[in-house]
């Protein structure tokens, strides 16, 4: 609550320039002021940037390395806010361990934007867009059978607001949902969701989706979920799509499984171990593969 300061003085952890998500910054209250922004202490202090004034801290681009010697640096702290939905690689001692630090993120801002994501990765799959894409720069007119989404199953593992938005748009597609989540018994009535599974039941979403989405938090019990193990069991002619974190998949095993396409014959992902996608990684190389630079929750609004 920004009324409770007469001046909130607030540091930003993201690049200076060429990032749209500090668009929003502009509607700022008048009792708060920005007192400087970095991606590093060693940014901060180059600039001569008093961050020991500030009171709440934005975190865009950072981690908790780079996060705790900026912190140690900010006795006045009491708010840290992260700019995305996770908050699992902001977590260091100094935020977890300190009483006088609120910490929020930014759950629900993305839901609408990346379930329109999913849908579109289902329906570039499913009508073969590639292929159209190909045959028009080839002039070829091949005419060649499309699948519908319509009948299809969608399996959403981590039925959160993100995995929700997803299936409300699924289900106006006329799609069967299936949804795999910790606590099942708080979706047993919603509307959205035909059949709600909880952790134990993974085999089953696997083998019964046509389209898997992923969508879990990134915790240590999810890091490495869906390995070589798992990705077997999978549907033939499954589409796989990782909007979550890169590290809940094998991606090891999924290069291998794109490549002799079965079971699993495309993917979609958004996030990746490794980010931003090493030049060497095969996964740029792979023509069943629908990559985008984690940027499907970003929006011009």
């Amino acid at each position: 609550n920004l009324s409770e300061h007469s001046r909130c003085a607030i540091i930003v952890i993201a690049p200076k320039s060429g990032d749209d998500s500090l668009t929003e910054l502009r509607w700022l209250p008048k009792q708060a002021k920005i007192i400087g922004t970095g991606i590093n202490l060693e940014d901060f202090e180059k600039n001569n940037i008093p961050i020991h004034e500030g009171t709440i801290l934005l975190n865009v681009s950072g981690n908790s390395s780079t996060l705790a010697p900026i912190i140690r640096n900010m006795p006045l702290l009491r708010w840290v806010h992260s700019s995305s939905a996770g908050v699992e690689h902001l977590l260091c001692p100094e935020i977890v361990d300190n009483p006088n630090i609120t910490l929020t993120n930014a759950k629900g801002v993305f839901s609408s934007s990346l379930g329109e994501y999913v849908i579109g990765a289902c329906l570039y799959f499913a009508k073969n867009i590639q292929r159209l894409q190909f045959q028009q720069q080839e002039r070829n007119w091949d005419r060649f059978p499309m699948n519908e989404l319509k009948g299809s199953t969608m399996g959403i593992i981590g039925y959160g607001d993100i995995g929700r938005s997803c299936a409300k748009l699924a289900k106006a597609f006329g799609m069967r949902v299936i949804a795999l989540r910790r606590r099942p018994e708080l979706s047993r009535d919603d509307e959205y969701v035909d059949e709600v599974f909880s952790s134990n039941d993974i085999a089953t979403i696997m083998s019964e989706s046509d389209y898997l989405v992923i969508c879990t938090a990134l915790t240590p019990t999810t890091r490495g979920m869906i390995g070589r193990r798992e990705m077997l069991l999978s549907k033939e002619g499954q589409v796989l799509i990782n909007i979550s974190r890169g590290a809940v998949i094998d991606e090891l095993a999924l290069i291998d499984i794109l490549q002799k396409k079965s079971p699993i014959i495309g993917a979609a992902l958004d996030v990746f171990t490794c980010e931003p996608l090493p030049k060497t990684s095969p996964l740029w190389e792979l023509p069943n593969l629908l990559l985008s630079p984690h940027n499907a929750d970003m929006t011009k609004d």
